[in-house]
């Protein structure tokens, strides 16, 4: 399912698992809420001085490496379906 926050989409399943998200330097970027769970065997995910949310960026869709970006989506999905969300207090 897909909702627009913030004026970008968000898609979600249990909870929030991804967005698009425009970047200032003309990129897209696909940032996952739980990137910090998430392996990142195929070495694409960039968290750019975040600690929890991590990304990929993309000029255009040329760069889409597609059955990379597939797996990373499907291991969100099942972090998901699997492991619930909490939400930790910050000290």
């Amino acid at each position: 399912m897909d909702k627009i926050r913030f004026k970008i989409p968000f898609y979600y399943q249990k909870s929030w698992i991804c967005y698009l998200n425009p970047r200032k330097d003309g990129q897209i970027e696909l940032a996952f809420l739980r990137g910090n769970e998430l392996s990142d065997v195929q070495q694409l995910l960039s968290f750019n001085g975040r600690k929890q949310i991590a990304g990929i960026p993309f000029n255009k869709m040329a760069d889409i490496p597609a059955d990379k970006v597939l797996e990373i989506i499907h291991e969100a999905l099942l972090l998901d379906k699997t492991i619930p969300y909490t939400v930790k207090k910050r000290k």
